[in-house]
This record gives C-alpha cells, sequence and structure tokens, in this order.
C-alpha cells in the first residue's frame, strides 16, 4: 500500500479557495445525516437525494456540480479531503481564488458527464473534482518530490516524483488495471483526469497562466526542440545557416561532438535540477546535483545566491573539502558580495579546524580581519588566528 502525506513544494500565498471547498465539503456532510428515532440508525436526510447524480436516470443540470459535495460516509470524506488538501493548495496558488473555484466546478461537472456517459448509476463524492485537481498538479509540478508512506511486509518512507505517482500509481493502477469495487466511479475518475490534465496543458501552451520552466509542458518543448534538431540534423541540413550542406563531413565539422552535445546536456540538466530542487527549499538534493555536476565539469558556475546557499549546505553536512571548493568558487567570481569577509571567515575556520592547512587558514582569518564589524565573529576570527600563529 501507498500514502501520499506531503510534497516538498508550498504555495507562497494561502490558498482560501481551497480551504473554503474543504470547508464547504464538511459542512455539507454534518449536515447530510439525521438518526431515526425508531431505529436509532443513521441515514440520509430526504433532500439528499435530490442532489444526487444518477447517471441512469434523467439527471437535472444542478446535480452534475450538486453531488460533488456529497458524501457516503466518514472514510470517503476524509480520503477525498485529504488530497484535496495534499494536492489543491499548491494548484490554488498557481490559478489564484476564482481561477481556482472555476476549475474545480468544472472538474466537477466534466466527472459527472463522464460517469453519465459511461452508464454510471448513482454517484456522490468529490472524488472526481479531486481527480481533475490532481490532474493539474501533474501538469504544473511534475517534478516535485512527494512524500510517500508504503507497508508490505514493512512500513518505511520514500519521495517519488508526482510525475510518476499521479500518472503510474494514481491514475495508470488504480483506476485502469486495478479497477475494483463496482461502488467506485472509475470513469467519473478517469474523465477528471483528463480534464484536469488537458485543461493545465491548453493554459500554459496558450500563455493563459505562466509556466515555470519546469512543468509539463515545458517538458514536451524541451523534448520537442531536441527531437527537431535530431531531425534537422540527421537529414544533412546545417542547424546554424538552415541550408543543406553538400558533404555531411561538414556539418559534423560545425556541430559539436556527440560527446560534447551529451556533457553540455547533461550539465543543463543538472543546472536544471540544481535551480528546481532551491526552488522547492530541497537543500540535500540541490546539493548532491550540484556535486554531480562539479564532477562532470568543475568550470561550471551556478547564480551566486544558489552557489552561496549550497557552500552552506555542504558545511552544515560536515562535507569539508566540498564545501571549502564551493566557497573558494564563490570568492573567485563573486568577490564583490557585499559580506565576503564572512565567506573568508567560514573559509579559514574550515582550513584551520578541519582540512589541516594553516597557510591558507591564516590567510583567508586576515582578509576577514579587515573587514567584519560583528564583535562577535570578529572575537571568533582573532581567536583562531592567535591559535594558529603560537
Amino acid at each position: 500500500m501507498l500514502l501520499p502525506i506531503r510534497t516538498n513544494i508550498s504555495p507562497r500565498r494561502t490558498p482560501y479557495a481551497n480551504y473554503a471547498l474543504i470547508a464547504v465539503n464538511v459542512i455539507v456532510y454534518l449536515l447530510q445525516f439525521t438518526i431515526d428515532s425508531e431505529t436509532g440508525t443513521m441515514g440520509f436526510r430526504a433532500w439528499v437525494g435530490h442532489f444526487m447524480l444518477n447517471g441512469s436516470g434523467r439527471p437535472y443540470l444542478w446535480q452534475f456540480l450538486s453531488y460533488a459535495f456529497l458524501h457516503a460516509n466518514l472514510m470517503h470524506i476524509l480520503s477525498n479531503m485529504y488530497f484535496l488538501y495534499l494536492f489543491g493548495n499548491n494548484v490554488n496558488d498557481k490559478l489564484g481564488n476564482i481561477g481556482y473555484l472555476c476549475f474545480y466546478f468544472s472538474g466537477a461537472i466534466f466527472s459527472g458527464v463522464g460517469h453519465v456517459l459511461t452508464g454510471g448509476g448513482a454517484v456522490i463524492g468529490a472524488s472526481g473534482a479531486v481527480a481533475a485537481v490532481t490532474g493539474a498538479y501533474l501538469v504544473l509540478f511534475p517534478q516535485t518530490l512527494i512524500t510517500v508512506i508504503y507497508w508490505f511486509f514493512f512500513i518505511g518512507m520514500i519521495e517519488i516524483p508526482a510525475l510518476y505517482l499521479i500518472l503510474l500509481k494514481m491514475i495508470l493502477f488504480d483506476n485502469i488495471i486495478a479497477r475494483g469495487s463496482a461502488l467506485v466511479a472509475h470513469d467519473a475518475h478517469l474523465a477528471g483526469y483528463a480534464m484536469g490534465v488537458s485543461a493545465m496543458v491548453i493554459m500554459l501552451a496558450t500563455g493563459l497562466i505562466t509556466g515555470s520552466g519546469f512543468d509539463l509542458w515545458a517538458m514536451i518543448k524541451r523534448w520537442n526542440r531536441r527531437r527537431t534538431y535530431r531531425d534537422v540534423v540527421s537529414s544533412g541540413h546545417n542547424p546554424f545557416t538552415g541550408r543543406k550542406t553538400a558533404k555531411r563531413i561538414k556539418v559534423k565539422e560545425i556541430i559539436k561532438s556527440p560527446a560534447q552535445k551529451e556533457k553540455e546536456q547533461q550539465a543543463g540538466r543538472l543546472r536544471g535540477e540544481i535551480s528546481e530542487r532551491l526552488a522547492q527549499r530541497n537543500l540535500p538534493a540541490a546539493t548532491d546535483a550540484y556535486l554531480e555536476l562539479m564532477h562532470l565539469d568543475s568550470e561550471q558556475l551556478l547564480p551566486r545566491q544558489q552557489l552561496l546557499d549550497i557552500a552552506n549546505q555542504l558545511a552544515g553536512d560536515s562535507r569539508h573539502i566540498e564545501s571549502a571548493q564551493a566557497y573558494e568558487q564563490f570568492l573567485a567570481h563573486y568577490g564583490n558580495y557585499e559580506y565576503t569577509e564572512q565567506i573568508e571567515l567560514m573559509l579559514g575556520i574550515l582550513y584551520s579546524r578541519y582540512l589541516e592547512k594553516p597557510e591558507e587558514a591564516v590567510k583567508h582569518l586576515q582578509a576577514a580581519a579587515d573587514k567584519l564589524t560583528d564583535p562577535g565573529q570578529l572575537k571568533m576570527c582573532r581567536d583562531e588566528l592567535a591559535g594558529l600563529q603560537q
């Protein structure tokens, strides 16, 4: 069994619309039930039947939306609201409150239509609308990591990219391969996923919403550019002039070797991964990607803040050699940084306490002492220098 519990990306703004939808669903659920005074059993109130969506009859128009606010039991609403909270907050942040509400209602309606067209019976629940939201999350944030609890013979946690978890597990396996009880509206779920994915791709492609560079549409465009380039080169065209060359050998002389191209593509991929992980505040993963990038090409240079964040993370992880190299690279290329003295202090301490390079330590500590203004940092610097010069 797999249960996603959190994503590694948080909304920048409070997702009021998503919270409001969750609250409305809970309130309606609490109003649905009544207790029979004679038997003591709990059941639906009389009005609930007027708002269900019955695919086998002649549904009223409002039922294509109202059914999504009704739930059969406690587990039904808990599971739906859980996934709405998990995936909906970030989609709400991307679309804005009004846009998100319109999208959610559209997802509920489209799922209801899909259920009716496939011959489904009476249905209630927000599952179809939540599926639309989950499909939107798949398109907007396919590379985010989702922490999943798994239990088979033992229990553990693992991080899975959203693209694989949602596409393979939630869509393909849960609703197509392992279709379970007839009480579950699988076709409504699939209609919701289809609506969410297609709507987000169209909005990204037409510019109705701004892409991030890491969304599914951006991934498709990058793949298409690479495919087009390969087709152009393989047909004998010079990709720089647009004219067909007389000899294929000339194209090979102009363009880079396959090894160089592969190296640049790998470097680009790693740089993109570093930016994405830092945007998600996943510093450990960004740091691992940075070390892989340095192993591939030590001349690669990250933007100033990215390099500083990674150098600090390496120092915090006690990876002293790598952190010193990152700080040295930072000073070599960003020497005009306003807090250079703190970088010098950090390097001095690394060389003094951990790397046993006293000469390098003294050089950086002296440079730091000349500029430090914070009394505590200045005292630390002077104490470290005094210990080295004894």
